[in-house]
């Protein structure tokens, strides 16, 4: 049976990391940092991620500012105010919560944001730093994983490690940052043969592959950990108003045999919005020429 990893607990550490070294940031001259947030249409999930954001900026001592453009708004629209907020000194972080409304071509959206802003860690030159083995902007999600990882003294160097899924905004970009630790990293997707094979001899599971309770305990090695990125909501039972919070991984089986897992929610969640917040003094680091 296997312990749990508290997401919570940790991104509550890491924030509180964050707001004294933005107070030291300040007290030794540097502005405020600021993230703008950049809202488009009305998606009920994207308004609670933009107001935990926010919140978690107040926490850090960080200044934040929120755009919002209607579900309308076109490609163009958003490429404006993006190019508004690239323009402005003041703002160090930009981040566009997604996924935009039909219409809306989010690869263009994500590398029109300043490379130095991009504190998502999305556009193709910081993907491509963190591939080259010199990350600038690490993606949030797999930055707070690795996190996880390293807080748990789970052993990296030498681990068989298992991704399944290939997004650039998780699988990819945790490859990179595994790869860079010395693991032996493989990367499944669709269309790979044996997925379950190959999970089965994975030190480290690591599921972003969208699909509820996909991975199932029997697919984990005794003792393996194991990384549940997933967020899905199941259909709800007779007489419930809404369907129970699962992840990509069968958290009942899975906890029988791993050394130790996150749970949904409450685990890799808490952490991506944390990494934002590490990233965004990053970047007023980077800005103001400490980085």
């Amino acid at each position: 049976m296997g312990s749990l990893i508290d997401g919570k607990a940790i991104a509550a550490k890491v924030k509180d990391e964050v707001a004294t070294d933005v107070a030291t940031f300040v007290q030794q001259g540097g502005a405020q940092p600021c993230l703008a947030v950049v809202l488009v249409g009305e998606d009920p999930a994207s308004a609670i991620y933009v107001r935990h954001k926010i919140r978690s900026c107040e926490k850090c001592g960080i200044r934040s500012i929120k755009k919002e453009l209607p579900a309308t708004a076109t490609t163009g629209d958003v490429l404006a105010v993006v190019d508004e907020l690239n323009a402005d000194p003041s703002v160090n972080g930009i981040l566009v919560q997604m996924p935009l409304p039909n219409g809306c071509d989010e690869d263009t959206v994500i590398e029109h944001v300043d490379p130095l802003k991009d504190v998502d860690g999305f556009h193709s030159s910081n993907l491509g730093r963190l591939a080259g083995g010199v990350p600038r902007f690490i993606s949030c999600t797999p930055f707070g994983i690795l996190r996880l990882l390293q807080e748990s003294d789970i052993r990296l160097e030498g681990a068989d490690a298992v991704i399944v899924g290939r997004s650039r905004i998780v699988g990819r970009p945790m490859a990179y940052l595994l790869t860079n630790e010395s693991a032996t990293v493989t990367v499944c997707h669709s269309r790979t043969r044996d997925l379950e094979g190959h999970v089965r001899r994975a030190d480290i599971v690591i599921a972003a592959v969208g699909r509820a309770e996909f991975v199932r305990g029997s697919w984990i090695k005794p003792g393996a950990a194991v990384i549940d990125v997933g967020i899905n909501r199941l259909p709800p039972e007779p007489d419930a108003k809404k369907g129970k919070l699962v992840g990509d991984v069968h958290f009942d089986e899975a906890f029988e045999v791993a050394s130790a897992i996150t749970p949904v929610p409450g685990g890799v969640g808490p952490m991506t919005v944390a990494m934002l917040m590490k990233n965004t003094l990053f970047a007023a680091r980077l800005q103001r020429g400490d980085a």
